[in-house]
């Protein structure tokens, strides 16, 4: 993050130079490809989402991202909007994370130091974060399934061996 508290940036995000957007773009892209990188790598959803909100907080700027899973043992929503509220932070945006069914995965809560509503440029780049957050917590569920599936494997395949006679082992 450079002075300005824009990322890589040299202003803010509403400047609209050609240039400046042309960097906004590619920084999205190289943003996007590295978040899809340590989804395919199996990252620690933790790391994962961090880099979502990372990213999101230096597109937009001046913001402050987080992301709640259901089953974790952080903060809720209501006490992370009131931390944020003593340290004279907006709620900025906020909405569930779900998966194709409709399923909650999470929350993602956006905070900032000026209270306003998302623009129609910033809108985009929200989906975007969700959707890569709704794959990446999707993943960690699947990969939980499919490690628990292995285990009961195991376990009836040993459960098999134990039972068939000692000549056969």
């Amino acid at each position: 993050m450079n002075k300005s508290g824009y990322g890589s940036f040299d202003g803010p995000q509403d400047g609209g130079t050609q240039r400046h957007s042309e960097g906004s773009a590619q920084y999205v892209l190289q943003a996007e490809r590295q978040i899809l990188q340590l989804i395919s790598a199996r990252a620690p959803v933790a790391k994962i989402l961090n880099e979502i909100c990372h990213a999101l907080d230096c597109q937009i700027g001046n913001m402050v991202s987080v992301v709640s899973l259901p089953d974790s043992d952080s903060l809720g929503t209501t006490e992370i909007a009131e931390n944020a509220a003593l340290f004279g932070l907006h709620v900025f945006f906020s909405a569930g994370i779900a998966d194709d069914s409709g399923e909650n995965l999470g929350t993602l809560e956006m905070y900032s130091i000026v209270a306003r509503k998302p623009s129609a440029r910033e809108l985009p780049l929200i989906a975007r974060a969700l959707g890569l957050a709704a794959i990446a917590i999707a993943c960690r569920v699947n990969s939980r399934v499919e490690q628990a599936s292995r285990d009961h494997g195991h376990l009836v395949l040993r459960s098999f061996i134990a039972k068939q006679p000692a000549s056969l082992n």
